[in-house]
């Protein structure tokens, strides 16, 4: 039993739960006979945590991200981290990478460190196959998910829409006149289903020639994809999973001295300092973090957050497109 169980169990919220632990005088002394009947029948021990739950202190969540040095996870820590001290807690970050053993292994350690709620960053953290871990996790503490997608109690996702913010990039290629559209991705997790989908939609519905090219996620990769294909047919446009893909394909048209328009995706710093100054989608991670803190202080007070939210992209143009 944790105090997310007492409350439920006593019909409360879980600040009265740690208020009648701290022997708070606000609470009335039948809300505290009720909780206390409760608290002896199930034998619960609190810690410190759950007793710092209602007093702004001891208050501690865990974040998972794969990889901080990736621009996108790193942004999302900064957001995170700031939004969450400025709020009264404090993080415990642990970096998974991509194995699934690793990622079950911290999930466990940050619960094992009695934190209130757990993180997670990326759509990574999606598995394929078996996500029961996560189901377990969310049995314990709430469980947040930046850019991913959950059908799981006490699991709430915050994501954009990956899906139609592709599909209109590729909408405005074509209303500048672009018929044979390139795009480069380097993941198959949901958020990279979620962009291909919306590439592969809107390809077909245009009735133009859309040709979706995976590689690694690196400059040089990227580069020579993007050379590959400009030398056997010719291509006008470039869309990428990533900003780093998108500067990959410019320097393989600078390389090839051909004028191609790219429009990348993360808006990230990448994007600011490349030459030509790259066209990106913002997937609002400025948004979704201050979003998702403010969900996780709502539920810890007993109020009822959506277990799922979806915020609409924005493109910012700059000298690509």
């Amino acid at each position: 039993m944790n105090i997310y169980d007492i409350a439920k169990k006593s019909g409360v919220s879980i600040a009265t739960v740690s208020r009648v632990l701290n022997n708070s005088e606000k609470v009335s002394k039948k809300t505290r006979e009720r909780v206390m009947n409760v608290i002896k029948d199930e034998n619960y021990t609190p810690n410190a945590f759950a007793r710092g739950l209602g007093l702004d202190s001891m208050r501690m969540i865990g974040i998972l991200c794969t990889d901080v040095s990736d621009l996108y996870y790193a942004k999302a820590v900064s957001l995170l981290e700031a939004e969450l001290r400025d709020h009264g807690f404090d993080t415990l970050l642990c970096c998974t990478g991509p194995s699934l053993s690793q990622k079950k292994k911290n999930l466990n350690l940050l619960l094992q460190k009695r934190v209130d709620a757990v993180i997670l960053i990326g759509s990574a953290f999606r598995e394929h196959g078996d996500n029961t871990h996560i189901k377990t996790a969310a049995q314990r503490v709430p469980v947040f998910i930046i850019n991913g997608d959950f059908s799981i109690p006490n699991v709430y996702c915050l994501l954009c829409d990956e899906t139609g913010a592709m599909a209109e990039n590729v909408r405005l290629m074509y209303k500048k006149g672009h018929r044979k559209i390139l795009y480069l991705y380097d993941s198959d997790s949901f958020s990279g289903k979620s962009k291909l989908d919306g590439f592969n939609k809107a390809v077909g519905e245009l009735k133009i020639t859309g040709t979706a090219v995976r590689t690694e996620k690196s400059l040089e990769s990227a580069k020579n994809a993007v050379t590959d294909a400009l030398n056997k047919d010719d291509y006008t446009a470039v869309l990428a999973s990533e900003d780093l893909l998108a500067v990959g394909a410019l320097k393989a048209s600078q390389r090839l001295l051909k004028k191609i328009d790219v429009i990348g995706f993360n808006d990230s710093k990448v994007a600011e300092c490349s030459s030509p100054a790259l066209t990106s989608v913002d997937n609002r991670l400025c948004e979704l973090c201050p979003l998702t803190v403010g969900y996780l202080e709502d539920l810890i007070s007993g109020k009822k957050v959506p277990e799922r939210t979806v915020v609409n992209s924005r493109i910012v143009y700059r000298d690509t497109f």
